[in-house]
C-alpha cells in the first residue's frame, strides 16, 4: 500500500511578521537555514523532496542510513537539511552538495556531512497525521525520534513566548534565520501559510551597480546592489526588486544615462573590467540558464532591508527597497556598516 501523503505534496508554509506572537495558543520554534526537505519512507526505500518536489535523494546519501535506523518502516517526516560549519550553519556548503557528478557527491558526502532536523511528523505506518493539532504530531514525533542520533535530529520548541525572543536574539550567531511561531492546536495545512516566521531586519546603503530586465524585457526587473570592501574594491552583493509597475518602467528610463562608461567604472572600482563576484550566471536551481544583466557606473545609492549577509559576501535573500540616498557618496557605501552578532553553537541549540 502507498504512503497516504504523496511526494508531490507542498508542504505547510510561514508568512512573515515583525513581532512575536504571544498568547497561549502557541508555540515556538527555530527557524533552520537551509533546505527546506520532505522524508517519505516505505521500507529501505527512502525520498528526500524539496519544497517544489524536486527529489534530493542522490545529493545526500549519508542521511539514508539514520532514516532507515528509525522504528516506523513508513513515514513521512518535514524537516530541514543542514550542515554545521565551524562557525554555525553553513548554507555556503550546503549548495556545494547538489552536484551532478556522483563521485563528487560521494566525496562532498564525506568532507561536509549534512544533517536533518526534523520539525514534523505528518505520516506514520498507514495513518495520515496531517489532520492532527500539532500537540499530538509533536508527541509522536518526539516518540519516533526518542534516541535518534546524528545526523538525525529533533528540533526544539517552547510554549514560552519570551524564550522564543531570547532564541530570535541568540540563535543568530548560530547561523539561524529567526523563530516559526505555530498554533499548538492547528493542523497540517499543506500550501498554507498557517505559522508565523519572525526574522531580523536590518538596513543598508549599498551602490546601484548594474539592473536586470523583467521577464517579457519591457521594464526593470531588478537593481543589482554593490559594497565596497576595506580596499575600495566594488563586490557584488545581491538584488532589489520591491517596486510597482509604474515605477519599474520610470526607473529604467532613468537609469539609461547611467550604462555610457560603465565598463570603466568598473575598472577603476574594482582594478579590473569585471566585479568581482559577477551578478547573473548560473546556479544550481537554475537548470543551465543564466541570467542577464546591464553594468550601470556606480553612482546611485539607495538603502535597503535586509535578513542576513551570507558568509560575509552576499545577502541571503532578496533586499527590500526603502528609499534614495542621494546625500551619501557611493565609496561610503562600505561592508564595514553591517552589523556582527555573537557566536552562538549550533550544538547547544540540538542539544548536543
Amino acid at each position: 500500500m502507498p504512503l497516504p501523503i504523496a511526494p508531490d505534496m507542498e508542504p505547510m508554509l510561514a508568512a512573515a511578521q515583525a513581532a512575536v506572537p504571544e498568547g497561549p495558543g502557541w508555540s515556538y520554534e527555530p527557524k533552520w537555514d537551509g533546505f527546506r526537505t520532505l522524508v517519505f519512507r516505505d521500507g529501505d526505500r527512502v525520498d528526500l523532496v524539496s519544497r517544489g518536489a524536486r527529489p534530493m535523494t542522490r545529493y545526500f546519501p549519508e542521511l539514508l542510513p539514520g532514516i532507515r535506523a528509525l522504528s516506523a518502516e513508513r513515514l513521512v517526516l518535514d524537516g530541514e537539511i543542514v550542515i554545521i560549519g565551524e562557525d554555525g550553519l553553513d548554507f555556503d556548503s550546503l549548495q556545494l552538495r547538489l552536484h551532478p557528478a556522483e563521485s563528487r557527491v560521494r566525496m562532498l558526502a564525506e568532507k561536509i556531512p549534512s544533517e536533518l532536523v526534523a520539525f514534523d511528523l505528518l505520516a506514520i505506518g498507514d495513518e495520515d497525521l496531517r489532520p492532527l493539532p500539532l500537540s499530538a504530531r509533536r508527541t509522536r514525533l518526539e516518540t519516533l525520534l526518542a534516541g535518534a542520533a546524528a545526523p538525525l535530529h529533533l528540533t526544539p520548541y517552547t510554549r514560552d513566548a519570551k524564550v522564543g525572543r531570547e532564541w530570535l536574539e541568540r540563535f543568530e550567531g548560530a547561523g539561524l534565520d529567526g523563530i516559526i511561531a505555530k498554533a499548538w492546536e492547528q493542523p497540517y495545512l499543506p500550501g498554507k501559510r498557517g505559522w508565523v516566521k519572525v526574522k531580523h531586519e536590518r538596513t543598508a546603503d549599498c551602490v546601484v551597480i548594474g539592473y536586470r530586465l523583467s521577464k517579457d524585457g519591457s521594464s526593470l526587473g531588478s537593481l543589482l546592489l554593490g559594497l565596497h570592501d576595506e580596499r575600495g574594491g566594488l563586490h557584488y552583493v545581491g538584488h532589489t526588486s520591491s517596486f510597482d509597475a509604474a515605477t519599474r518602467k520610470r526607473l529604467l528610463e532613468s537609469l539609461q544615462p547611467l550604462r555610457e562608461g560603465a565598463e570603466e567604472s568598473i575598472k577603476q572600482a574594482d582594478g579590473s573590467a569585471d566585479w568581482t563576484r559577477r551578478p547573473g550566471g548560473q546556479s544550481r536551481w537554475s537548470r543551465g540558464t543564466a541570467t542577464e544583466w546591464v553594468g550601470l557606473r556606480p553612482e546611485l545609492v539607495c538603502e535597503v532591508a535586509y535578513d542576513k549577509l551570507q558568509g560575509g559576501q552576499r545577502f541571503r535573500h532578496a533586499t527590500g527597497f526603502r528609499r534614495w540616498r542621494p546625500d551619501k557618496p557611493p565609496e561610503q557605501c562600505r561592508f564595514d556598516q553591517i552589523e556582527s552578532v555573537a557566536k552562538f553553537d549550533v550544538a547547544t541549540i540540538l542539544g548536543r
